[in-house]
């Protein structure tokens, strides 16, 4: 399919976060795009400053925005609105622009506990969280919400901790990990991203045969934490069933339209 001709109608959505080389948001939603054959094109920005990159969005009337690490938590204390499971949980993935009025949204937790709920309950069973970030807050609110019993682990403490307490769970030091019994890992940091692909997210001697072990990493799709818990005898889901998930709910949240997954996929996976 042909590209839409760029002119001074094109709407403009974009990602922000660092790193963003890795991402595949700009292949995805301008994929939708082109299906949908809405004038549009979505870029990848790096910003340092997140309270400046929210700025330009109103400055250069960006439609809307993803947000990924490290800025999901930060980024929004400089929104004019946040729906209230973005409040809630702490933590925004989604920017919308709607005439200089800029609303944060979360579409990170249902993206992320939808997979997991397809394979069973989790009510009652042992969840932990690597990681104390934008995604693991999302993660783990979900989780709670299902009726999970919340470990979370994080090299911070304090920030471990605080996540621990928004969800009555408890926290577990990263050194500490491999005493960790759990039922479901998922590992909501950039440990295991390309280019540090052979880092291991949490600790191999935790994980045994019948866990379930899920990644938010999709970059490579099957990362090293996923590989050993296959081999390890555990069932494994792959981060980029939450990513794209989470990026059809942005662009529905963008355009009203309901984009096709499957297509998205494709493109991703060749």
């Amino acid at each position: 399919m042909t590209h839409c001709l760029i002119d001074t109608s094109t709407a403009l959505y974009c990602v922000l976060g660092r790193p963003v080389a890795h991402s595949k948001s700009p292949a995805v939603h301008n994929r939708a795009f082109r299906e949908e054959k809405i004038n549009a094109v979505y870029l990848a920005f790096e910003p340092e400053n997140i309270e400046k990159a929210v700025m330009s969005i109103k400055t250069l009337s960006i439609r809307g925005a993803s947000v990924t690490i490290p800025f999901k938590e930060s980024v929004m204390a400089y929104l004019d609105w946040i729906d209230p499971l973005g409040l809630e949980i702490g933590a925004v993935n989604t920017i919308v622009n709607e005439d200089g009025v800029l609303k944060g949204y979360n579409t990170d937790c249902r993206a992320a506990i939808d997979p997991i709920l397809g394979l069973g309950s989790i009510r009652d069973k042992r969840v932990c969280i690597v990681g104390a970030g934008g995604a693991a807050r999302a993660v783990a609110h979900g989780a709670a919400k299902e009726g999970a019993k919340i470990i979370v682990t994080n090299r911070t403490q304090e920030k471990g901790l605080d996540l621990a307490d928004r969800v009555s769970g408890e926290f577990v030091p990263a050194k500490e990990a491999e005493d960790i019994q759990a039922d479901v890992v998922i590992n909501t940091t950039s440990l295991g991203m390309v280019p540090n692909d052979q880092v291991l997210s949490f600790s191999e001697k935790a994980l045994r045969p019948g866990m379930l072990v899920m990644d938010v990493v999709y970059a490579p799709m099957d990362t090293c934490l996923l590989k050993t818990a296959r081999s390890k005898g555990c069932t494994t889901i792959d981060g980029l069933t939450m990513f794209l998930a989470q990026a059809a709910a942005q662009f529905t949240l963008w355009t009203g339209r309901i984009p096709d997954i499957e297509l998205m996929r494709k493109d991703i996976l060749g």
